[in-house]
């Protein structure tokens, strides 16, 4: 099938290219290519993606109304992964209106565009901030959650209502994804692993925040990109038997669905820097911080509707991924 991609050449986006690449689809790429980290590592992996026939990248930003709908009349793509965004809890407090701009306007062109294109399916984005204030572990897309704590948790949020909205209005079949700690090789410079070996290979402390008191499901990226592959499988249906009475909130009686996707196996901040030491053979030098505003304390999914939906749960463990990250890392900046 004939597959875009948002945010191509981003971290999760390149590894779902990839992926539908070794599945022997055609993939379309878009990516703005802006600057918020180091555009040469966005470079590198449009690179690898190019090294296939099947991949075409085009220089495009979400927020361009006629360049997506010129792309998307162009195009005739079957199904549609829109993994682009703005990215970052710490960045949206900072920087609001970007967030505006690429996970709002954006967001509402992919569904314009999968509106009027025959779109088989709409798999896109979401994150595990919106579950905000929940407290009650792990968290499952069965409950409410209705009380972000970070502008970025905030756009992710109206993304799943703006796609439930087309979904019901037009029958477009959206799946949201709600992403854990994505770590792993070609990861995010924003991302703590990668700060982390920067920093300690440079012989730098690290900031820890909450002094380490912290637990996140960390998800590997191998993990992440299956999951998508396997999912864009899964079309949700109209279920007329749904009521919001007695549905959960993560489907509809639109065709409309939502999962979590996660390791299901959440691990202590320092337990995740002790991997790194072992993997690096290196101490690290701890700056213990406080919170920061927009974090929470503690994530866990519940994978269990994942699993029901394409038989596959995240199952790679942290000390593996950290040092596949580890090794990509070294062998990436030669050191």
């Amino acid at each position: 099938m004939k597959f875009l991609v948002t945010g191509a050449a981003g971290f999760i986006g390149y590894h779902a290219s990839e992926r539908l690449l070794a599945g022997g689809h055609e993939v379309v790429g878009i990516d703005n290519l802006n600057d918020y980290y180091d555009v040469n590592i966005k470079l590198s992996r449009l690179n690898r993606l190019r090294d296939n026939h099947a991949f075409q990248f085009i220089k495009l930003d979400l927020a361009d109304r006629p360049g997506i709908a010129e792309l998307f009349s162009q195009g005739q793509f079957q199904r549609v992964i829109h993994l682009g965004a703005q990215a970052g809890v710490r960045y949206s407090l900072q920087n609001p209106l970007a967030y505006a701009d690429s996970n709002l306007i954006g967001h509402l062109n992919i569904l314009e565009g999968c509106r009027h294109h025959q779109v088989e399916h709409l798999l896109y984005a979401s994150s595990s901030s919106v579950y905000g204030l929940n407290r009650k572990l792990p968290f499952s897309a069965d409950d409410a959650v209705d009380h972000p704590i970070s502008l970025y948790a905030a756009t992710k949020k109206a993304n799943e209502l703006m796609s439930h909205t087309y979904s019901h209005l037009y029958q477009l079949p959206t799946t949201g994804l709600r992403f854990f700690t994505v770590y792993g090789p070609w990861g995010r410079p924003d991302m703590a692993l990668f700060k982390f070996t920067q920093a300690m290979l440079a012989g730098r402390d690290i900031d820890v925040y909450n002094r380490g008191d912290m637990c996140r499901d960390f998800t590997y990226i191998d993990d992440i990109a299956e999951a998508i592959f396997r999912l864009q499988e899964v079309i949700p249906q109209i279920d007329s038997r749904w009521t919001v009475e007695t549905g959960s909130p993560a489907s509809s009686s639109a065709p409309y669905c939502v999962y979590n996707i996660g390791n299901g196996q959440p691990m202590k901040l320092m337990q995740y820097i002790q991997a790194l030491e072992n993997a690096l053979g290196i101490k690290a030098k701890m700056n213990l911080m406080p919170m920061q505003p927009g974090d929470v304390r503690e994530t866990s999914a519940d994978t269990e509707p994942l699993y029901r939906a394409t038989g596959f749960k995240p199952h790679t463990s942290v000390i593996e991924g950290v040092k596949n990250f580890v090794n990509w890392y070294r062998d990436y900046y030669q050191q």
